[in-house]
């Protein structure tokens, strides 16, 4: 029985981390949606919060074996804008 219980803890710890790590994703997609809207707009942009956001997402990713996010540019926001 101990080791269906350690089994069964592994799995739902792995569940709890994959449940961050899409609410950080659905965030960092969030504060793309406004930074590509602020661009649009005419005002000054920032990635700064995008990508703190990201590094809280690629730290996850590499200890629980998730996909990474890249970080994002300025540049990027721009492209995407025009």
């Amino acid at each position: 029985m101990s080791v269906h219980h350690a089994i069964s803890a592994h799995s739902a710890k792995q569940a709890e981390y994959i449940t961050l790590y899409r609410k950080l994703d659905a965030i960092r997609e969030l504060r793309i949606e406004q930074a590509i809207e602020q661009c649009k707009a005419g005002e000054e942009i920032s990635v700064h919060e995008i990508n703190h956001v990201t590094q809280q997402i690629n730290q996850l990713a590499q200890s629980h074996h998730l996909p990474p996010r890249k970080l994002v540019t300025i540049e990027m926001i721009r492209e995407i804008c025009k």
